[in-house]
């Protein structure tokens, strides 16, 4: 099955398993652990004024971290479901590259987040998940193959792709701003999308970047 997966999502996908299972065996992953005893707290992305310690590289490394398996689960099957059509359409460097911006975007926008939570008397709290390079995948498929079929696990109804991307953001901005979902950054996963739609304009020269072509020959979808 792993031959039939492009390169760049298989390492992504490899990566992302190497990584919780590091979790589990430093005991990470254990229930109510206090975060000052994480042994890889510092990968972790915690708000810049919170007093935990930010630094640049979680920004990066968040991404490849999770909270359970469950967690670690359904992000690496959209990973496989939308990243694999992607990199067979830019090509390896490309795809990685979108995937890590949109992680790293994600990543900026819950600082934003994090800052106006602690500004607001909240606690600082740590961010970890591929959710927002995984978003900013759906975003793509959804601009990509606007008019692809995908099913719904809940409830069972299929519909095209561009619809299924409009009806998550709004959901994920609804659940963002009425906090009926606690212990989900939802404003990371737009941030993700948010990223993700930007550089897909620059690549294909529209606003607000202005007009410029792609550079080689590869058209840019």
């Amino acid at each position: 099955m792993l031959a039939r997966i492009p390169p760049v999502t298989q390492a992504l996908l490899i990566a992302n398993g190497l990584v919780f299972a590091l979790q589990w065996l430093v005991g990470d992953l254990r229930p109510y652990l206090p975060l000052e005893q994480s042994a890889l707290r510092s990968f972790m992305l915690w708000p810049i004024d919170g007093g935990y310690g930010f630094l640049p590289w979680q920004l990066l490394t968040y991404g490849f971290m999770h909270g359970s398996l469950p967690h670690l689960l359904f992000n690496m099957l959209a990973l496989y479901m939308f990243g694999s059509p992607l990199e067979y359409t830019w090509g390896e460097k490309r795809f990685l590259a979108y995937y890590l911006v949109c992680v790293v975007g994600a990543g900026l926008v819950q600082l934003v987040v994090g800052a106006w939570t602690l500004a607001q008397g909240g606690e600082a709290y740590p961010t970890v998940g591929a959710s927002g390079g995984v978003f900013g995948l759906l975003l793509a498929y959804g601009m990509l193959f606007p008019n692809q079929r995908l099913m719904l696990l809940f409830p069972p109804i299929p519909m095209k792709a561009r619809t299924f991307v409009i009806l998550y953001g709004i959901t994920e901005l609804v659940l963002g701003f009425n906090g009926w979902q606690p212990g989900v950054a939802h404003f990371a996963h737009l941030g993700g999308m948010l990223f993700g739609w930007l550089l897909i304009r620059y690549w294909r020269g529209q606003p607000p970047f202005g007009k410029r072509r792609p550079p080689g020959p590869r058209i840019v979808r």
